[in-house]
């Protein structure tokens, strides 16, 4: 691990001694190209610090550059203060996937963080500039990363999408959440983010993604009943009315589902029973949910109105998070003609007061 001693950075020095790395490294990557090109990932790490701490002498900045061990960011660090990631690449680009958004392996003490870039593909080249300049999107691995792109014009970072600077939000408690809020002010009707802020309402994904026909009854009837809480358009007509669905069995429930239609829809009509109401020739799709009220009451009592407030975008409250899907299913309900006949509100009702 990298500790510098000395808390009194020195901007001005430690622009030059930057700019004075980056020029000496590309002298090197034209004058040992062979050895330079095989400085791959973390073998570059020690190569940069050994260059630095050269050129450092004499600077006050000498005997302070060390290099980070481990998963730690940034890899150097000069003078307990600035920071150093390197990155590098063997195509002819200059974009990567960067550090986490969490930083949580960031090290103590470090303010002002830059990216040395290094494009190992021909012609070599090192470029470097401060670490929030460059950073353009938030994209998701096992995590969210930010994306780094070191030709990023000015105005057009991640930070100033959200309208917020990069060292407000890294400080933040909770540093997604404003990145979430973004990203969903721009989904299009039917679009979901497949990550959210785990703090909010989003349990981790399964690492094994599974087929729907290998889960156990039991498991695809639990998913269906919270599938008809979380997406009451499942009972409109709409033409993508089970689009949200198929995507949240594949990003948040780690199923694929080639046919999600039939899960609701399959098996035909028949008759429905209240007491001594007789219901005729009732849909599929409705006879999934009354036959299953029960449960679904449940699952809808066992899941927080803020979670459920995300799903059918549109508030609501621990005391009225049952009426108020009961309202969004017979609102979706009356545009289905088969379904005009009934009155999905008062059937509902009544079940659900059994």
């Amino acid at each position: 691990m990298i500790i510098s001693v000395n808390s009194d950075p020195n901007r001005n020095e430690f622009d030059v001694l930057l700019s004075s790395t980056i020029d000496e490294l590309n002298i090197r990557a034209k004058n040992s190209t062979k050895k330079v090109a095989t400085l791959l990932g973390r073998n570059l790490e020690p190569y940069v610090r050994d260059v630095m701490t050269d050129l450092a002498v004499g600077t006050v900045f000498e005997n302070s550059i060390e290099l980070i061990g481990g998963q730690k960011f940034p890899d150097i660090v000069a003078k307990k203060y600035y920071g150093i990631e390197v990155k590098t690449t063997t195509q002819n680009h200059w974009k990567t996937t960067g550090n986490s958004v969490l930083e949580s392996t960031r090290v103590d003490d470090v303010e002002r963080i830059f990216m040395l870039f290094a494009k190992l593909a021909s012609p070599i080249e090192f470029r470097c500039r401060p670490y929030e300049e460059v950073l353009s999107e938030v994209v998701v691995t096992h995590s969210p990363r930010y994306l780094i792109d070191m030709n990023l014009e000015q105005g057009k970072t991640i930070f100033d999408k959200i309208k917020m600077p990069y060292d407000t939000l890294r400080k933040k408690e909770s540093p997604i959440k404003p990145i979430v809020d973004y990203y969903k002010s721009k989904l299009k009707p039917g679009e979901e983010l497949w990550w959210m802020d785990a703090e909010n309402n989003s349990k981790p994904s399964s690492i094994v993604i599974k087929i729907w026909n290998n889960l156990s009854a039991k498991e695809k009837q639990e998913l269906k009943n919270r599938a008809m809480v979380y997406f009451p358009e499942l009972f409109g007509n709409s033409n993508d009315k089970f689009g949200r669905l198929a995507i949240w069995l594949v990003t948040r429930e780690a199923v694929v589902c080639p046919n999600v239609r039939d899960l609701f829809t399959a098996g035909g009509k028949r008759d429905y029973v209240i007491g001594k109401k007789v219901y005729q020739k009732v849909p599929r799709i409705f006879l999934n949910l009354f036959d299953n009220i029960p449960n679904i009451v449940e699952t809808i009592v066992q899941t927080s109105a803020f979670e459920l407030s995300e799903y059918w975008e549109t508030k609501t409250t621990e005391k009225t998070k049952i009426f108020d899907w009961i309202d969004l299913v017979a609102e979706h309900a009356k545009k289905i003609h088969d379904a005009k006949h009934l009155n999905i509100k008062q059937i509902l009702t009544e079940l659900t007061l059994k």
